[in-house]
């Protein structure tokens, strides 16, 4: 009943600020670039910042139909705790006649959690390039009605569909992906300059354990991160962008620093090598990832996976599927988190593995950190992909502790949850 009710207020109550912020934007009227998609937009946002700095806002923490004008109305939400919306409704009237940024570029990353979403920010916002970095089956439990009631043949083409207004309001230019079949579906939808990335752009991928190369034929980019091959659209558009403001461009992104939870690598006890993608997952984000992590030097390679949340309809067949990329990787040790990957994943891996691999699989997180401790023999290289407060693992196994501030989700309210699972 409660849930019932948060949908139904969703937008109204949404409405309430994008009032507000629509006065403050038509106040301070920048030229605005939207970074959208799936998989890859904080990252592609964090690089363009890596590139631009100053010149632009960005809007970091906010990418939903709450966030984004909450971001124009310089509103913050800092412990995500409900008693701040108190503070929120009665700011948001005086903050619309605040001074605007003195930044005349705004950059905003955008998502579409539920149907409505894409229109409701798409209106809001009437971007001036839009940056579509992929489409995959994302939030899907919110989609699955549409469905059901015969508006899309499937999830996937609601989802594009939803994603597709920011081409439709979109301007001057979008820039798409350009292997991604739900993006070609939605083209035809902007009257905007369409520029395509493919694949044949890049020329070399090569992943070691001090970072990633991607060679194209103009540059050659070298990050110490871990990336998968699929980054190289990110960088793609990021360099489209930055040419197309005509602002210099720095191959070697020596600014730049991925958001938290995409694939940081940090130090453990024990000498543990941990590889943070913990940060949400779907099968699109899973693959990727996986197929990096395979490429990974190493012997004593583990893997926690977690649980794919808001699969809706598809979420057995999406875990199965999960079951079905693992049992072709070559890792020492998977450990399973969560009801969902205990219930699919687990069981069907088993059914296909032939290989010597341990398998483990637990509910509780707590019960994940305390099996590492007990089982690591010290230089495993640990990969952490999945829901189910996998950056709580993490904290705890890290052997210099200033670097938990570098981790995912530090409001309060994690905090709090956290601690109830006992880390």
């Amino acid at each position: 009943m409660v849930f019932q009710l948060k949908r139904l207020l969703y937008f109204p109550i949404a409405s309430y600020f994008r009032f507000f912020a629509a006065i403050r934007l038509q106040r301070w009227h920048p030229r605005i670039v939207v970074v959208t998609g799936s998989n890859g937009k904080t990252t592609l946002l964090h690089m363009l910042e890596s590139q631009i700095g100053g010149k632009a806002k960005y809007s970091h923490h906010a990418n939903s139909a709450f966030g984004i004008p909450f971001d124009i109305l310089d509103l913050q939400r800092k412990t995500l705790l409900k008693t701040e919306w108190i503070g929120l409704f009665l700011q948001a009237p005086f903050h619309a006649f605040k001074n605007p940024p003195k930044e005349n570029l705004y950059i905003v990353e955008a998502d579409v959690d539920r149907p409505g979403e894409g229109k409701f920010l798409g209106e809001l916002l009437r971007p001036e390039v839009v940056l579509l970095a992929s489409i995959s089956k994302t939030h899907s439990m919110n989609f699955d009605k549409l469905v059901e009631q015969k508006k899309f043949s499937h999830v996937e083409d609601a989802i594009a569909y939803e994603f597709g207004y920011f081409l439709e309001y979109c301007q001057k230019l979008a820039v798409i992906n350009g292997a991604d079949v739900l993006e070609a579906s939605q083209k035809d939808r902007t009257k905007a300059e369409i520029r395509v990335v493919i694949k044949s752009d890049l020329q070399k991928y090569e992943l070691k354990k001090d970072g990633t190369l991607f060679a194209f034929a103009e540059n050659t980019y070298r990050f110490p991160f871990l990336f998968p091959e699929e980054i190289f659209y990110t960088i793609s558009m990021c360099k489209m962008l930055t040419e197309y403001l005509d602002i210099p461009f720095d191959p070697k992104f020596s600014r730049f620093s991925p958001p938290p939870g995409r694939g940081s690598v940090f130090q453990g006890i024990k000498d543990i090598m941990i590889v943070d993608s913990c940060y949400n997952a779907n099968l699109a984000s899973m693959t990727a990832i996986i197929a990096m992590y395979e490429k990974f030097p190493g012997d004593e390679k583990w893997a926690v996976i977690g649980d794919m949340l808001e699969q809706g309809n598809g979420e057995k067949e999406e875990h199965e599927k999960l079951a079905e990329l693992l049992a072709k990787q070559h890792f020492k040790r998977i450990i399973f988190l969560g009801p969902r990957v205990k219930k699919y994943t687990y069981p069907k891996l088993q059914s296909l593995s032939h290989e010597k691999i341990s398998l483990d699989v637990f509910l509780n997180p707590r019960e994940v950190l305390d099996f590492i401790l007990a089982k690591s023999k010290g230089g495993e290289t640990i990969l952490f992909k999945g829901a189910r407060f996998m950056e709580g693992i993490i904290e705890n196994i890290l052997k210099d502790k200033k670097d938990v501030a570098k981790l995912s989700r530090r409001e309060k309210i994690w905090e709090i949850r956290r601690k109830q699972w006992g880390l």
